[in-house]
């Protein structure tokens, strides 16, 4: 068996209880699910597949069990330990202390945007092949990282903070 990771879009505690989503993910036929935080991250273990095979695998489940659609992105463990181990945001100057956030994506886009897209304080800074690297400092404009994130790759996509995905990969 292998150990995922599951993110999943649009999860949010007033939309899906994650007991619920546990349940759904166990429908999959997956073992020793877990949540984390209750914004759809799901870790679990399955037999080697393709991330295709298991987001439709688990979209098709919480579909059944739950009556809701939310897009999934999924990704071994040891994928987002290789991650977790590279800088990504080397050479990015945007001030103290960003905030460091990881988009995943089904697919690389075809084609690639061009990058950075830089705007108030945020920077999409980098993609290496199914995710996409951007750093913004808070501000009082807003989510913009999430603005300019959109304009590089579109709405098929989810984001987490690094320290969400360090959670995730212990």
């Amino acid at each position: 068996m292998t150990r995922y990771a599951a993110f999943l879009r649009g999860v949010m505690p007033s939309n899906c209880a994650m007991p619920d989503l546990t349940r759904a993910f166990e429908a999959a036929g997956f073992a020793d699910v877990r949540t984390l935080l209750s914004s759809g991250n799901v870790t679990f273990d399955a037999r080697a597949q393709s991330a295709a095979a298991l987001e439709r695998k688990a979209e098709k489940a919480i579909r059944e069990t739950l009556g809701r659609d939310f897009m999934t992105f999924v990704r071994s463990i040891e994928e987002l330990r290789a991650i977790l181990a590279t800088d990504p945001w080397r050479g990015l100057r945007l001030g103290a202390d960003p905030r460091r956030v990881v988009t995943f994506l089904r697919e690389p886009p075809d084609p690639p945007p061009a990058l950075p897209l830089e705007r108030d304080g945020a920077c999409v800074w980098k993609l290496e092949g199914r995710e996409l690297f951007s750093a913004y400092l808070p501000s009082d404009k807003g989510p913009v990282f999430m603005t300019l994130i959109q304009k590089a790759i579109g709405r098929e996509q989810t984001t987490r903070t690094w320290q969400t995905l360090e959670k995730m990969a212990r």
